[in-house]
């Protein structure tokens, strides 16, 4: 066997095009691999799977072709038109390879984007079985080592009382009992985990994050993180943050407001999928701030801007002698071009883990994430040295005879 899959959830949105276009290009020597990770130092110094070597693959509810999905975002500056022809090939060799998905207890939100779902009359049980079967024909049809399952699609309503599967033999019953309150995320996760598949959720949604998928991940030695990737707004107040930490400046408040199109933000226009982006959003200045007067975030939709974001911060913080001071900033940038490289990074790191027997939840990570499971550090910097020191430990390790 050769080769890494990846599998995605939402396999033609945005984020999943982009990568795809992405990893091809560089492939074909028509982008380099800025933006990404792991092309710095020490991150590059590990043994990863190279990005032409990534095999795309995944889980779709709504109909169209990758094509069409890399053209409408070219029209929107990013990629090049050039760049979309280059890849085109690949792009229609990938979309033999998407099947139909599940929209499953996912929201009505995307419910109602959804052109088709598989599942409409099926069980819990035999969605699961499914989409476990769709993981492993890809992995023996492309004689893959192995397959990275990756959680792009839109964001779901947060999971009501999530503590109900804190165990896997309560996970499992609820699965057994069609339980209306599990996500197709978790669906999606617990067919990876049980079938050895290491698996990434780049969004809010619950996905691995519930206490008997963690245990399953534990129990089967697969490596597993999330949740919420941090690429825009958020990337830049975890590292504002720890500046008026440092310096002891309080912060009284700290408003943000956020734009955005595509069907992510549409999707964010229902309340229910908002909250759990709005909750990752905030939570990170609590924790590096906790004695933030106030923290508001808003997001809204609108629809012109098509894939670009803008974000408007305004921080007002108070100084020596009492003193009131602001600091505003506008952050501005296409939503898939600034997420997509760290998709092939998560794909890359999660694979090399897996290959080492590096099993469970994968902290040093955690830069990647807005909320990252089992990680209370949110302090991007520190973050960043985390994961540097990983990568020089393993490095150390191979220096001193052991296997990267």
């Amino acid at each position: 066997m050769t080769g890494t899959g990846v599998w995605v959830i939402g396999a033609r949105g945005n984020v999943a095009t982009t990568a795809a276009v992405g990893a091809r290009a560089v492939a074909r020597g028509a982008t380099d691999e800025t933006g990404l990770v792991t092309a710095r130092r020490p991150v590059a110094d590990l043994d990863l799977p190279d990005v032409a070597d990534l095999t795309f693959a995944g889980h779709e509810v709504r109909e169209g072709s990758l094509v069409e999905s890399a053209r409408a975002l070219s029209e929107d500056g990013t990629p090049a038109p050039e760049t979309v022809e280059t890849v085109a090939d690949d792009l229609r060799a990938i979309d033999d390879r998407i099947r139909t998905g599940t929209a499953v207890n996912a929201g009505e939100a995307i419910a109602d984007i959804a052109d088709d779902t598989a599942d409409a009359e099926r069980s819990l049980a035999e969605t699961v079985s499914r989409i476990r079967d769709d993981y492993e024909s890809f992995r023996a049809s492309e004689d893959l080592d192995r397959v990275v399952v990756v959680n792009l699609a839109s964001t779901e309503p947060p999971t009501a009382d999530p503590e109900r599967y804190d165990t896997l033999s309560a996970f499992e019953d609820a699965v057994a009992a069609d339980d209306p309150d599990l996500p197709a995320s978790s669906l999606y996760a617990y067919a990876a985990l049980k079938g050895g598949h290491p698996y990434v959720n780049f969004t809010p949604s619950s996905g691995s994050a519930l206490g008997g998928l963690r245990e399953l991940a534990a129990e089967n030695d697969v490596p597993h993180m999330g949740r919420d990737a941090k690429t825009g707004e958020t990337l830049v107040k975890s590292a504002l943050a720890p500046m008026f930490a440092g310096r002891n400046l309080r912060v009284m408040s700290w408003e943000g407001h956020n734009i955005l199109g595509n069907t992510d933000g549409a999707v964010l226009e229902d309340e229910r999928n908002e909250a759990g982006k709005l909750e990752s959003k905030g939570d990170i200045l609590d924790s590096i701030l906790p004695d933030i007067g106030h923290n508001r975030v808003r997001i809204d939709y609108t629809p012109s801007l098509g894939d670009w974001k803008t974000a408007w911060d305004y921080v007002h913080f108070e100084g020596f002698l009492d003193t009131e001071m602001t600091m505003q900033f506008t952050w501005e940038g296409s939503d898939s071009a600034l997420a997509a490289p760290l998709v092939l990074d998560l794909v890359r790191l999660v694979a090399y883990a897996d290959r080492r027997g590096e099993g469970g939840l994968q902290p040093h990570l955690a830069s990647f994430f807005k909320a990252p499971l089992g990680v209370e550090e949110h302090d991007l910097s520190r973050q960043f040295e985390t994961l540097d020191e990983y990568a020089r430990e393993r490095r150390s390790e191979v220096s001193a005879g052991g296997e990267q």
